[in-house]
């Protein structure tokens, strides 16, 4: 026989197309976290850094910041509008927010002349002021409970600040440090392979591992990007950013496809509890 106890009748489900309140609970807003998740991830970043460059290049710095800020309002208003998640919604939000990352590192470095350390250091107190921000308010980090209009908010505030923290540290790595993109990519594919191993040999906290290998697939993404798509001067194979932006493309459409016709990256639904107000 189920039992149900008396918190459990605080669930409260927002039907398709209602306003939601900030911590009212609906259908969860993300994906379940696959090899498909992984490897849309990967191509994300390394379409965002190839974007960026592509636009920089064509239109000026002016120009692709302003197209990147409203490719990001138009990404993010249309996730928040849905009632669930769906695949070529949320990753259409992803490639924009990976673009404007992108852009956002560079113009502090570009722009403002910052030294790729230093903003490095910049976005990765961001990051970490966002996930203490998002504990305290609502007591975990889990992508599994983003229900509610609240949580996705610090959701897409830890992605955006992700994103800009690994493309400067691609960047410091491959320019600072003058490792250049290949080695910077081998080096964040090692490190990437860290949250993998403790994943399946101990019992490490899975979120911090999920966030672990999330901010790191930034880095190395960038680094694949760079690596196809600048001259050989600097240490790439030259096919041209807006070449490989547009193979990218392609890619990533084609396995949002495949894992969306799958079904396998929608979450369970699993029974939550109303966040305390």
């Amino acid at each position: 026989m189920s039992q149900t106890t008396p918190r459990h009748r605080n669930i409260r489900r927002s039907p398709a197309g209602r306003q939601r309140s900030w911590t009212s609970i609906g259908l969860t807003k993300v994906p379940e976290v696959t090899v498909g998740f992984w490897i849309a991830k990967a191509l994300s970043t390394a379409l965002g850094e190839s974007t960026s460059d592509f636009l920089v290049h064509h239109i000026g710095p002016f120009g692709a910041v302003a197209i990147g800020g409203l490719a990001l309002l138009a990404g993010l208003a249309w996730q928040f509008s849905a009632s669930r998640y769906l695949a070529r919604i949320y990753w259409f939000a992803v490639v924009m927010v990976a673009i404007s990352g992108t852009l956002a590192a560079d113009a502090v470095h570009v722009g403002l002349g910052v030294p790729y350390i230093a903003s490095t250091l910049f976005y990765g107190v961001v990051l970490a002021a966002v996930f203490v921000v998002w504990y305290r308010t609502e007591g975990t980090l889990s992508i599994h409970s983003i229900h509610t209009v609240r949580r996705e908010l610090f959701y897409w505030a830890t992605v955006l600040a992700t994103f800009a923290l690994g493309t400067a540290a691609g960047d410091m790595t491959a320019s600072t440090f003058g490792w250049g993109y290949l080695d910077s990519a081998i080096v964040f594919a090692v490190v990437l392979a860290i949250p993998a191993l403790l994943y399946w040999r101990t019992a490490i906290n899975r979120i911090f591992l999920f966030w672990f290998a999330y901010v790191f697939t930034r880095p190395f993404g960038a680094s694949i990007a760079d690596w196809l798509g600048k001259d050989h001067r600097l240490g790439g194979l030259a096919l041209g950013d807006g070449t490989v932006a547009a193979v990218l493309t392609v890619l990533i459409v084609g396995v949002v496809a495949y894992v969306a016709s799958t079904g396998r990256d929608v979450q369970r639904e699993r029974a939550v509890l109303a966040p305390q107000e």
